[in-house]
Formats: C-alpha cells, structure tokens, sequence
C-alpha cells in the first residue's frame, strides 16, 4: 500500500529506484523521491536485507525483478511507471529539498521547456563532508520517456541524447553516498570495470594500458576538480583512474583470448 502522503501540487513525475540491498540509505532515497514524484517505484532484484520493507514503510510501490541487466533494468522500471516524466535514481542518491524545488519549478507552468535535463550529483564523503560545489558526476535524471529511454543493454544504463533534442540543466546537485569506506568503494570499481563495454582495438587497448593511466588520474584530479577534495580527493582520484584503466586491461584480456581462439589451428 503507498502510504506517501497525498499532495496534487507534485508534478506529474513517476521516480523509479533500482535496488539490491540497500537498506543504509533507501527510506531517505524514498522520501527525498516524493519531494518531486507523485510516485516512487522501488525495483529489486532480490534484496535479502530489509530494502522493501523500509522502502515500502516510506511509502514506495516495489515491484520485484529478477536481474536483468543494468540498462534493462531501468527498462523494465519505465515500463512500471504511471507517468512519463520520470526521476532516475539508484538506492544512494538522495534529493535535497533544494533540488526538488528547482525541479518541481520546471513544471510550474505544466510541461518543461525541455524534455530532457541534466542533473548533477554530489559526493557526499563517508566522513559527512559534501563536494557542494566540485567533482559532480554528470547524468540526465529527469526525462521524459515518450522521448528518450534507457538502453536495452546488458552493461549500459544511461541513454543517449537523441539527435536534435535540446537539454535543460537542473544546477542543484543531488547527493550521492556512493561508498561507506574505501574497502567498499573499491569493491566497487572493480565490479563496475567488469561491466561489459564496447570492444576497443586491440591497438588501441595497449595503447591505453601503456600510457592511459595518468590521463586518466589526471581527468578527474585536475578537470573534474577532486584536488580540491585534499588527501581524500587525491585518493579518490587515483582510484576512479585506476578502475578506469583496469577496464581497459579485462578487455585486453577478453581481446586476447577471443584472438588466440581465432588463430588456433
């Protein structure tokens, strides 16, 4: 039952949640949902902790999913949804009121000037510290279906930006408790690097392992701002360069097998 209190003044959003036990953080992904949605959909895919229980006492519809794959995931959650507007969130992003108040704006005059929106999300550190105003991640999280959709893909879960479609910006961030501890982040990244991705050149992957490293270390120390994060920033950023470049190496390795298999008398 959704027990959310009822408020018309909501825009028409549906907000899905992917989830897989998150029970640290879901109740507060939950409620901070319904400062923008009329409704929140919970999607797990075998939580053994107590994410739907929580998750349904703030007031959530779940709806259980075996998993499926990252970007058909989310499909499967679009298809849920009552509305067409809808709000992206995973199990550790948490809407401020003052994020929901600039977007709640977006539908003060019925539908948005836009049908897709660039949102912003804020690293909120194991310690409660907050990367306010640098390090934000970049993703669309308030988009209308009847234009754009996830991906239908095993590895992929963010959409393209169709051809010709302009896109608005939300500037406040939301937050993202994206790890408890190093330990937990770097079981992470490792995970995630995991994810199949489109197959480089083999040329082009030795190149990357040869020299891609402090590029990458690089990108988000000094582009995305994490120097300004201090002895944490500069950790971090070694660790999201080093996953990056541990991608290119397992798919050196699939290359690799895939091309003495190939040329195997």
């Amino acid at each position: 039952m959704n027990n959310a209190p009822i408020n018309d003044t909501r825009p028409p959003v549906s907000a899905y949640i992917r989830a897989f036990n998150e029970e640290r953080k879901i109740g507060e992904v939950v409620r901070g949902a319904f400062l923008v949605a009329r409704e929140v959909i919970v999607i797990d895919s075998g939580s053994t902790d107590r994410t739907k229980e929580i998750a349904a006492a703030a007031g959530a519809k779940i709806l259980e999913q075996e998993w499926v794959g990252w970007g058909k995931q989310k499909r499967v959650a679009e298809e849920a949804c009552t509305y067409d507007w809808l709000l992206d969130l995973d199990g550790d992003e948490v809407v401020t009121p003052e994020f929901a108040k600039e977007a709640n704006a977006l539908f003060a005059n019925g539908e948005p000037a836009f049908k897709v929106y660039k949102t912003f999300l804020a690293l909120a550190m194991p310690t409660g510290d907050v990367w306010q105003d640098f390090g934000h991640q970049t993703r669309h999280k308030i988009y209308d279906r009847r234009v754009a959709r996830m991906p239908n893909h095993d590895g992929w879960d963010q959409f393209r930006v169709p051809e010709g479609i302009e896109v608005g910006v939300v500037n406040t961030p939301m937050l993202h408790y994206a790890f408890t501890d190093i330990a937990h982040l770097m079981s992470k990244l490792n995970r995630n690097s995991s994810i199949p991705a489109p197959m480089k050149s083999r040329s082009t992957l030795a190149s990357r392992i040869l020299f891609g490293l402090p590029f990458y270390f690089a990108k988000r120390y000094f582009m995305q701002q994490y120097i300004r994060g201090g002895v944490y920033g500069f950790a971090l950023a070694l660790m999201y360069g080093y996953a990056r470049w541990l991608r290119d190496v397992k798919m050196w390795e699939q290359s690799s097998a895939g091309f003495s298999q190939d040329n195997n008398p």
